[in-house]
């Protein structure tokens, strides 16, 4: 994938993440967004909605090979910096999440939901399944991503932490750290919460309450069952997605899991 200066280098993601100094952060990061478009590819040519999109940077990729793609976001601020630097392209549309309701059932053919479950509180993740489920076309297809927290990819992800905090972005300073035992309880963790999750409550430039999780104590797992209460799903593996067929282990070599998902 290569880097399209006109618009991803603007957002506050892309700078972050996708166009950071530290190699491995940025491979990392770049291999999802390809992930996000080989698996979204057979609904190329119908609607498109991100749910939790960010910085829009998803949505520009998409929008050659779509009529619409639309973007939700639950911090207002986001979508007003979407709908600044990208709103002129009529292809593009950004709402803020309380708006979902407004989208027509049925209307998409290809949702994705990129690094947001892991998230949120579990209440948050029923209502964000349920209007997922909503909006998906019946032939369509539903894709969440969420991070790999546990077993190797936790120690890799967290040593990367620790250089982007002392040479690249300040604001990883501020990560989460575990203890020698929670540590331990994440390297081993099986189907089940490793340990208990920390809730933050941070609200809204705009007022709006935020509560919500870090990343740590999460176990992709876990909600890869919830998941599979709603829809039917296809579990996919990144960067490194051919390691996927080795199962478990497999998973050991990947940062990001991946839920291909259709409508029972």
């Amino acid at each position: 994938m290569t880097k399209d200066s006109a618009t991803t280098s603007r957002g506050t993601y892309a700078d972050k993440q996708l166009d950071t100094r530290i190699s491995l952060m940025s491979w990392s990061h770049r291999a999802r967004f390809a992930k996000a478009l080989e698996l979204t590819a057979p609904r190329a040519g119908s609607p498109f909605l991100d749910y939790g999109c960010g910085d829009g940077t998803l949505l520009t990729l998409v929008r050659d090979r779509v009529p619409l793609a639309v973007g939700l976001e639950v911090d207002a601020a986001l979508v007003a910096d979407c709908r600044a630097r990208l709103g002129a392209d009529s292809r593009l549309r950004f709402l803020h999440a309380s708006e979902a309701s407004t989208l027509p059932d049925a209307s998409f053919g290809a949702v994705i939901c990129t690094e947001v479950l892991e998230h949120c509180l579990p209440e948050a993740v029923d209502t964000v399944l349920a209007e997922l489920k909503r909006l998906v076309s019946p032939e369509g297809l539903v894709v969440i991503s969420v991070p790999i927290e546990t077993g190797l990819p936790l120690v890799v992800k967290q040593a990367a932490r620790a250089l982007a905090a002392r040479f690249v972005h300040a604001h990883y300073a501020q990560r989460e750290r575990y203890s020698a035992g929670e540590m331990l309880r994440m390297l081993t963790a099986g189907d089940a919460p490793p340990i208990p999750r920390p809730v933050y409550d941070a609200p809204f430039a705009d007022g709006r309450p935020n509560r919500y999780h870090g990343h740590k104590g999460f176990n992709w797992r876990v909600l890869r069952h919830r998941v599979d209460r709603d829809f039917m799903v296809d579990t996919h593996f990144s960067p490194l997605g051919a390691l996927g067929a080795l199962g478990a282990l497999g998973a050991q070599a990947n940062s990001q899991a991946w839920f291909v998902c259709r409508r029972r």
